[in-house]
């Protein structure tokens, strides 16, 4: 029983193979998966996914590099689309500073935008962070963000900040960097995130975890992730997936 909380089938990455991925992920014991729209072309995608398949999932929001392009009508069609019963987040949505397509101050903007549109319907936000924690946060807090919660997504930051993160209703997750040989700060938040406060992805197709990394990831490749974080946990594999399995369906409030 393995919960993949950011998959991104809706990318053209899987074109050829979709249903051959899906396949393969159930027989890999993925019985959940969450695929995010973070555009205009990947939201309908990703509920139509959803549509599709029993144990697959919706979020939607505006990705921070493409802030820019955000109208009032797509924020307002995101809104609409969030009433789907199998959307269950919005986002992903946060910063990213290291691409310069939108300007910080446009970017700030969309993702108090998108925090407000998450509280008015009462769902969990995705967060999409890549250099720039403290603007993260302090924005989080500014908007009390903690009202709806939600995941500090393919967590790759230092332990200092994991307990802002969980005070403000967040829970941690991590994806394939917590593989990679060199990569220590994953491992060290792994060993420390509280267990209930604790999720898995893929972030495919990108990210794949070792012994795959370079390659196109792909949500069977969750359980290489979950293998890795229950040795880093002195717990069973089993443990492992039946816990942040359970954290998955409670912050998304899915039953069955």
């Amino acid at each position: 029983m393995l919960f993949d909380t950011h998959v991104h089938l809706n990318v053209h990455q899987f074109d050829e193979d979709r249903k051959e991925v899906i396949t393969r992920a159930k027989e890999a014991g993925v019985t959940h998966m969450v695929v995010v729209g973070f555009d205009h072309e990947t939201i309908p995608k990703a509920i139509e996914l959803a549509e599709e398949n029993e144990h697959m999932y919706a979020a939607i929001g505006w990705h921070p590099v493409d802030a820019i392009d955000l109208t009032e009508k797509e924020l307002a069609w995101i809104e609409e689309l969030a009433e789907h019963p199998k959307v269950v987040a919005i986002g992903e949505m946060g910063l990213d500073y290291h691409w310069d397509k939108s300007p910080k101050d446009i970017q700030k903007e969309v993702f108090r935008k998108q925090i407000a549109l998450a509280k008015r319907v009462k769902l969990p936000i995705i967060i999409h962070n890549r250099e720039a924690t403290e603007d993260i946060i302090r924005i989080l807090e500014e908007e009390n963000a903690h009202e709806v919660g939600g995941i500090m997504h393919c967590y790759n930051d230092s332990v200092t900040y994991v307990e802002k993160c969980l005070a403000m209703n967040f829970y941690i997750s991590l994806g394939g960097p917590v593989t990679f040989k060199n990569a220590t700060l994953p491992k060290e938040v792994a060993k420390i995130v509280p267990a209930d406060k604790l999720l898995i992805e893929t972030d495919c197709p990108f990210l794949a975890p070792h012994p795959n990394r370079g390659k196109r990831n792909e949500p069977a490749y969750v359980s290489l992730v979950a293998e890795k974080i229950a040795e880093l946990r002195n717990v069973s594999y089993d443990e492992l997936c039946q816990q942040t399995t359970e954290n998955a369906k409670r912050l998304f409030q899915i039953n069955g």
